[in-house]
This record gives structure tokens, sequence and C-alpha cells, in this order.
């Protein structure tokens, strides 16, 4: 005989509201009560600098998922504050009741519209070998990489030392499972002729028909093309609240496990830079496909979060990257490493991929994952 724990809203919310005054109260402790001590390196021997958050973020999950999200938005050139990290803390927990309540009608709404605007994409054209291929982006912005295997370039921004072992890409795919998803759905692109489009934010709209989260159903009609198994989920995680995406993101993915056990799962991003809006990686493919760079970025534990298959996940994305530059070589930016998890302890081959930048049109990042499709199934299917 066992018991069983019924939650209703009214105690989640007393819980979350509970979570927040624990939370303010720390911090505000932790800001002023210095100020009333005369021997202030006394305290701050004590209390070393970034320690409370430390302490925060191995207690309070959403904080650790929240430091990530800000790492991923310095990296695209915004300045983070103090004020505008505690407001993503509060903005995160009321996001997440108002989400409970009506994130589901929202997501119905947005399959429903996806679904219906794409039906003959399961007829696309699937990618052809020994094409030409070239780099043509206007105003490069110059490769940044310390570290190559072979032709595979890597922009390394962790501490560790990556050896011939950890880079070679001596691993084999059993499970032919693929899952798709977008931490980041609403991330759009420059608005074109061929797609237009409503803006509900910078370079982001909550129509899915014109965001990463349709170049997601792209790259999933394109390979099951190839007659994979391709579980895309199209549900909003960064709306209503851009905080909290990849707390809501890692429980949709863990849920889709539950069901569809995958070693390959990929978070579809959209590339960003902070100064240059009009960043465009393009490379011409053939006569007249013009495609959107792509770029994988992996996470690993270095950043103090459990992730055990980081290495794993880097092989995977070599081994892609490696075949990519040979059938289409410039498709790839260099892969970049980060400190951060990102959500890629869920599976042995996880990774982020981000598909073009905000200069890049949706169709450009639409024929991207032709290509893409084309050289998974010359790495999965050998």
């Amino acid at each position: 005989m066992f018991n069983v724990t019924v939650l209703k809203m009214k105690d989640i919310r007393k819980y979350v509201i509970g979570v927040l005054v624990t939370i303010v109260v720390i911090i505000a402790i932790s800001k002023y009560f210095p100020n009333h001590i005369k021997e202030k390196k006394i305290v701050e021997t004590l209390i070393p600098e970034n320690s409370m958050l430390e302490c925060l973020e191995h207690t309070v999950p959403t904080i650790s998922s929240i430091n990530e999200e800000y790492k991923m938005i310095a990296m695209e050139g915004e300045e983070i504050t103090e004020d505008k990290f505690l407001q993503g803390i509060l903005n995160t927990q009321i996001s997440s009741i108002k989400g409970m309540e009506n994130i589901e009608k929202k997501e119905v709404v947005a399959k429903e519209e996806t679904t219906e605007s794409n039906d003959d994409d399961n007829k696309a054209e699937v990618a052809k070998i020994g094409l030409e291929t070239q780099v043509i982006t206007e105003n490069p912005i110059t490769e940044s990489f310390n570290v190559q295997y072979e032709k595979v370039k890597i922009k390394n921004e962790t501490e560790y030392e990556l050896t011939n072992e950890m880079l070679q890409p001596d691993i084999t795919i059993e499970n032919k499972n693929i899952v798709l998803f977008h931490t980041h759905s609403c991330e759009s692109y420059t608005s074109s002729e061929a797609y237009p489009y409503t803006a509900t934010g910078n370079f982001r709209t909550t129509d899915l028909n014109f965001t990463v989260t349709r170049v997601g159903t792209e790259l999933e009609n394109q390979l099951k093309q190839y007659n994979y198994n391709v579980v895309h989920d199209t549900s909003y995680h960064d709306y209503p609240a851009y905080n909290g995406s990849y707390t809501r993101s890692l429980a949709t993915v863990e849920n889709i496990l539950q069901t569809t056990p995958s070693d390959i799962v990929i978070d579809v991003h959209r590339d960003a830079i902070g100064s240059r809006s009009d960043y465009a990686p393009t490379v011409k493919i053939g006569e007249s496909d013009v495609a959107a760079q792509i770029m994988f970025v992996i996470g690993t534990n270095n950043g103090g979060l459990w992730h055990p298959n980081w290495n794993q996940n880097l092989k995977f994305a070599i081994k892609v990257q490696e075949k990519a530059e040979e059938m289409y070589p410039g498709l790839f930016k260099p892969i970049t490493l980060t400190k951060s998890r990102y959500n890629q302890h869920t599976a042995k081959y996880a990774s982020i991929i981000e598909v073009g930048a905000t200069g890049n049109t949706l169709e450009q990042c639409l024929t991207s994952m032709k290509y893409l499709a084309k050289v998974m199934d010359e790495v999965i299917s050998h």
C-alpha cells in the first residue's frame, strides 16, 4: 500500500511565493548587511563574491537555468545588469504559474497553424551531392577558433584541453530516433517578400510559421524523406516569458524521451550578433541554392552542472561537421564549445544547432535544412 500526494494549483502558488520571498530576503541581506559592518573586508572573507548566487544555484534549480540563459544572451552581445537578473527570477516564477494555466491552448493553436501552412513541405526535394559550394557572406565576421580536428574548426571556450582522443568521432549511432525542439521558439529572421511577418519583439514573433520552429519543421520533413522517425515539438518555451525557457524546454524533452527513447536530440536556434543585426552568414550551393550557414553549440560540465556525456555530444557534432566539410564545405561555421550545459545532458548525442542569424531570411534557413538532412543521413546510416 502506498500514499499518493495530490498537488493543487493553490499549493503550487504558495510554494512559488515562498521561494520568491526567500530569494528576495536572502539577496536583500547580502546586499545591504555589509554596509553596516565597519570591517567590510571581514565580511568579504566570510562571504566571498558570488557565493550567494552559487548557493542559490545549487538549492533553487531555476537559478541555474536562468544563469545559463543569461550566458547565452551575453554571447549575443547584450549587457546583463543585477536588476535585470533579479527581475528575471521573478518573471520566471510568475510566468511558470501563468504558463501552467494557459500555455496548452497556445500550443494547440500554434501546432494547427504550423501543420496547415506546411502540408506541401512533405514533398520537398532532397539535396543533391557533388555540387560546388562557396561562402558568399557579405561583410563577414572573422572566424574565431583555437582548436582544429582535420577540417573541423572548434572555438573552445572551456578550461578543458581537448586531446585528439577527445576529438576523434569514433562513435556508433544505434538508436536512430531523432528529437527536434526549440528552447527559443519565437526567434525569427529578416522579413522577406516570400516570408513577410509581423514582429512581436526584436527579431521575434509569436507566429511560429516564421521562426526557427518553421525551420525545425523543414528539417523534420527532410529527415522523414530518408525514413527516420522524427519527433518535432513545436511548443512555446520562450513565451509568454523569455526567462525560464531552458527550464520549460527541459521538461518537454524529458517527457518526449519517456515515450520515444532517442540518442539524437537537437535544439534548433537562430544565431544573433548584438552589434550586427544585418549579419547573414550565407553559402551558395550549386547554381542557385542560397543557404544560411549553421553552427553547432556544444555544452559541457565546465560550469559545474552534471553532464557526463558532453564529450559524446562533441564527437557527434564533429562527425556531422566532418561529413559536411566533405560534401558541402562552408555549410558550417566553427563549433562553439561552452562551459554551460544547455540541457544537453538529456541524450547521448544532444546539441544546439544555430541556423543562420538575424540578417538571414527564412527561405535561406529552410534551404539549409535540405542539406543538413542529407549530411545527417550520410552520418547516421553508415
